[in-house]
């Protein structure tokens, strides 16, 4: 399977479970804390600058947000969890809209979540990977931020990563940096193996 990821286009926002794309294509969906460089790293893997939004302030991806890929695949990227400065109310819409596309994830075909490979993973991370593990779909981790990091950190910041979120070693993490494209072709092959085991 070929795939060109520099055709990409944005598709829609949706803010309710009567906007998700309803035909055949699979989905790659994204999750990550707010800070945490989401849109950088789908900016990374598309080669394209400021395609998903970067905000100088978290919280900005409000919506699910869906990128078309070369007209053969979904990228789905969900809102950020655990920004303090969002309302409760707005936070909890955020979920409830979260909860209803894992309601409704048959077309999920890989499940990506994206956490801070400098620091110990959140509670909220913890409950987005037992998420994405309920779901039963291939799931992997993507440790963002190496560049932050010292060479003699990252084992043992990837096994705490890996201990912290109660991973299975067959669930791959992959040391990733937006900022320098560490891990993308590492995340591409995954994408592949994962869209040519559906096919």
């Amino acid at each position: 399977m070929t795939i060109n990821w520099n055709l990409a286009q944005f598709v829609r926002s949706a803010a309710k479970p009567g906007d998700f794309p309803r035909d055949s294509l699979p989905q790659i969906v994204f999750a990550g804390r707010s800070n945490v460089g989401k849109s950088s790293v789908i900016n990374r893997l598309l080669n394209r600058k400021n395609f998903a939004r970067v905000g100088s302030a978290p919280g900005k991806t409000t919506h699910i947000n869906y990128f078309l890929i070369h007209e053969m695949l979904y990228l789905v990227d969900l809102p950020g969890y655990g920004y303090a400065k969002v309302s409760k109310q707005e936070r909890d819409r955020w979920g409830r809209l979260i909860e209803a596309w894992f309601s409704d994830s048959e077309r999920m075909a890989l499940g990506i979540l994206i956490v801070d490979a400098r620091h110990k993973p959140t509670a909220d991370d913890c409950t987005m990977a037992e998420v994405f593990l309920c779901s039963k779909k291939p799931f992997l981790v993507v440790a963002n931020k190496l560049d932050k990091l010292k060479k003699s950190e990252v084992e043992g910041n990837l096994m705490q990563i890996r201990e912290v979120l109660g991973l299975s070693e067959d669930i791959p993490i992959i040391p990733f940096s937006a900022e320098k494209g560490t891990g993308r072709a590492e995340l591409i092959g995954k994408i592949l193996t994962c869209l040519e085991g559906k096919a």
